[in-house]
């Protein structure tokens, strides 16, 4: 059972992700081959482009297999972990990840190479206006928050 801080009780979870924004722990990977920047503990590939002294959520790419494979054969960081410490993650840019890096392993290289994810250039991460004020007066969006679109992942129709 899930206890919130104010005291209510969540129901049963099979499983709880946790994105804290802290460091991520890499310690597991201490015996793989590995090639990360060493600022950002990114994949190098990536890090320029998730750097946040740079780039907010919205004006990075999505990223796939060829980003994010690392010198040991058949292994790919995906997810925040993908970011490094770079605290603009989105969780729709570590599906575009997955779902290419899968097709890599399955070695479908055309869908790998893929991009089916194009994010907004205004960026669609929280901020103040559309995530804190979820009013009419925001409905239009925000410097960091545009309004409401619809994203759709993958080439498939939707039932």
């Amino acid at each position: 059972m899930l206890v919130a801080e104010d005291g209510r009780c969540l129901g049963p979870a099979a499983r709880v992700f946790v994105a804290t924004g802290l460091r991520p722990d890499l310690s597991f990977l201490s015996e793989i081959r590995l090639d990360l920047d060493m600022r950002l503990q990114a994949p190098s590939k990536i890090a320029a482009e998730v750097d946040p002294n740079v780039h907010s959520c919205g004006s990075v790419r999505a990223t796939g297999a060829a980003d994010l494979e690392q010198p040991e054969p058949g292994f790919y960081i995906v997810g925040a972990k993908s970011y490094g410490r770079a605290p603009t993650f989105l969780a729709l840019t570590g599906f575009e990840q997955v779902r290419s890096v899968v097709a890599a392993i399955a070695g479908d290289r055309e869908a790998a190479e893929r991009v089916d994810l194009v994010l907004p250039d205004t960026g669609v991460c929280g901020g103040s206006g559309l995530f804190d004020a979820p009013d009419e007066s925001a409905s239009a969006g925000s410097c960091c928050a545009p309004a409401p679109q619809l994203i759709q992942l993958g080439v498939g129709s939707a039932s």
